[in-house]
């Protein structure tokens, strides 16, 4: 089969490799749409991959062409999702439903092999069946959107507040467009990028703010009373936005961190004291899965595409061959010349 192989840093290559052989319990499936995720980068660009050769891509849907003599959930022809966790199902974390905390878990597309290519296989479990309707291009959609679920799930998120959301790239976009679905009163998004900015309007946000403005805070001060946000979920990763987000939320409030970051944050006392003074709940949220695995996120969100609630087109920068996968990635090198999620057509 073809795919694209990382060999190196800096080193992908569109070559033919040999096609998986799946064992019992496991489906081969004929990748139709795969994302470039941002934690690609650093492994692509960078130096962050767990070893080489390896073919990553991780965000992907496709056709159900082979299935192991053990599987009875999953038939041949179907369309499918995938789940790229693989957890043990065995340790203690698992036993509770803690998929994503699972102590021996492997992952398609970092640990083994990926959707970068024109066949991937995976457990049977992982494969999430795509609702009539719902296109590959959707489905190739389908991982990112359920981390903003999760992140919401994870808060206990709750209808009928107000709600800032902090960062409007894709998770951001999508935990709004979610904040929306289930009941938030109002939103408000904040970006530097007058672009997102309006794409976060046209899904929903009842204010957006840029957050280069001198007097944004001020803004938000009037828009909150000067009560601040019930709820605050921060989607960026970055240290400013970190911090803004103790900031924005009012006494009593509730902050998710969704965003990694990928550089050293440094906490002031003040910073830390907001914690404290306000008794902020402040959670973490780390991919998207729940019991019974993979989960209602990913069951919610085949429903929420299905019922046209949930939108994900405007958020691709572009649908190109995976042939021209080093192409995006020269763009994808360059900050701010991609405008959103690059999938890869096979």
């Amino acid at each position: 089969m073809k795919a694209a192989v990382l060999y190196g840093k800096q080193d992908l290559r569109y070559t033919e490799v040999e096609t998986p052989r799946i064992n019992r319990d496991e489906i081969l499936v004929r990748v139709k749409a795969t994302g470039i995720c941002g934690s690609d980068l650093p492994r692509v660009l960078g130096d962050g991959a767990h070893f080489y050769p390896i073919i990553l891509g991780h965000e992907f849907s496709g056709e159900v062409v082979g299935v192991g003599p053990a599987v009875t959930n999953v038939q041949v022809g179907e369309r499918i999702a995938g789940a790229p966790l693989v957890p043990c199902l065995q340790c203690s974390d698992c036993q509770q439903g803690w998929y994503s905390q699972c102590k021996h878990y492997t992952f398609i597309g970092s640990r083994v092999s990926g959707s970068w290519a024109e066949f991937v296989k995976m457990p049977a479990i992982n494969g999430v069946k795509l609702p009539d309707g719902v296109t590959y291009e959707q489905g190739a959609l389908f991982e990112p959107a359920t981390v903003a679920l999760h992140g919401l799930m994870v808060m206990d998120f709750r209808g009928g507040t107000d709600v800032a959301i902090v960062g409007c790239g894709t998770i951001g976009l999508l935990a709004l467009e979610f904040a929306k679905i289930l009941g938030a009163r109002r939103i408000v998004a904040l970006d530097l990028d007058d672009r997102k900015l309006a794409l976060a309007k046209k899904y929903g946000a009842s204010v957006c703010i840029n957050t280069g403005g001198a007097d944004f805070k001020e803004r938000i001060r009037e828009i909150t009373a000067g009560r601040g946000f019930e709820m605050v979920v921060e989607c960026a990763g970055v240290e400013f936005t970190e911090k803004l987000s103790l900031e924005l939320a009012g006494n009593k409030g509730s902050v998710m961190f969704i965003g990694t970051p990928s550089r050293p944050i440094t906490l002031a006392p003040a910073d830390f004291e907001r914690m404290n003074r306000k008794e902020l709940t402040v959670r973490g949220s780390w991919m998207s899965y729940s019991p019974p695995f993979p989960g209602k996120e990913w069951e919610l969100t085949g429903y929420y595409l299905q019922q046209g609630l949930l939108h994900v087109d405007e958020l691709v920068d572009r649908v190109i061959p995976l042939s021209e996968i080093n192409a995006a990635f020269a763009d994808l090198a360059v900050p701010g010349r991609v405008k959103g999620k690059i999938l890869l057509k096979v």
